[in-house]
């Protein structure tokens, strides 16, 4: 599944193609993905001029006057923009046609999802839709910190990992950015929540901050189906330390990656270098 930083290079990347223009319409080639895709779609967003494209959590929302389209990749989704005359392909669901600019010719916003476990979605002016409304603050914002985690934290039995990658603590730290902040912090993922400290948990935040932020301008890890919008794969992949890496030696001590299963999720560690 797309992480934070895989989302947000996506939205770097078709923001400059996005803003300030209008949307001519839109093409649904199924009613549906995960959920049915709302009328509002069709019926409100044609006309629009898209004024901002946000990233909450692993969101995407195009704001316009009218409400915000509200798109998640899902395990495989893909937004690319293209020309108006790109072949359709099997898994091509959704077409957001863009009027010409001055500097822009004609071009179309796709959604390609295999899988459909993504969504397209729509929130009213002034709203909050259900499923933003009890996100945590993120993880790049001066909203999230050591101290935060550690009030929240205490009394909590569950591992430190799965704190950290619930989104009502803070959004968008999924499952790879988990397990190389826990390494870089020192923290050992099977650790109680309520049993770290907080300078620990200080330590956590900054690495948290400092990965995804590094992964962000590498283009995020590639692994599943993420291609950056404009077809080049990201690059963090190839720097993790613990991900994936079960057996292989630590970098730092040299000692075999450990495997484990946390909430239903592969995690990774070095047992020497976490604790």
């Amino acid at each position: 599944m797309p992480e934070l930083p895989e989302v947000e290079t996506t939205r770097r990347g078709i923001a400059p193609y996005l803003i300030g223009r209008r949307v001519l319409g839109v093409t649904l080639r199924r009613p549906d993905l995960r959920w049915p895709i709302p009328a509002a779609i069709s019926e409100l967003l044609p006309g629009q001029r898209i004024d901002a494209v946000e990233r909450r959590a692993k969101y995407l929302l195009l704001h316009t006057e009218a409400g915000s389209a509200l798109l998640h990749l899902g395990m495989s989704g893909v937004l690319r923009v293209l020309p108006p005359d790109a072949p359709i392909g099997k898994h091509d669901h959704v077409d957001i046609a863009l009027e010409r600019t001055a500097t822009q010719a004609d071009r179309i916003l796709r959604f390609t999802d295999p899988r459909r476990f993504g969504c397209l979605l729509w929130q009213a002016p002034g709203e909050i839709h259900p499923l933003l409304a009890n996100l945590g603050p993120e993880p790049l914002t001066e909203a999230f910190d050591g101290d935060l985690m550690w009030h929240i934290s205490r009394g909590r039995k569950a591992a430190v990992k799965l704190f950290l990658m619930d989104n009502a603590v803070v959004v968008g730290v999924g499952n790879i950015y988990a397990s190389e902040a826990l390494f870089a912090a020192g923290i050992d993922p099977r650790r109680a929540a309520g049993s770290v400290s907080r300078a620990r948990y200080t330590r956590l935040a900054n690495e948290v901050k400092r990965i995804l932020a590094w992964a962000i301008e590498r283009g995020g890890t590639t692994l599943r189906d993420f291609i950056n919008p404009d077809g080049a794969p990201g690059y963090f992949f190839r720097e993790l330390n613990v991900y994936g890496r079960t057996g292989e030696p630590c970098h730092v001590c040299g000692t075999a990656i450990r495997q484990v299963v946390l909430g239903q999720r592969s995690t990774f560690w070095c047992p020497h270098c976490q604790r």
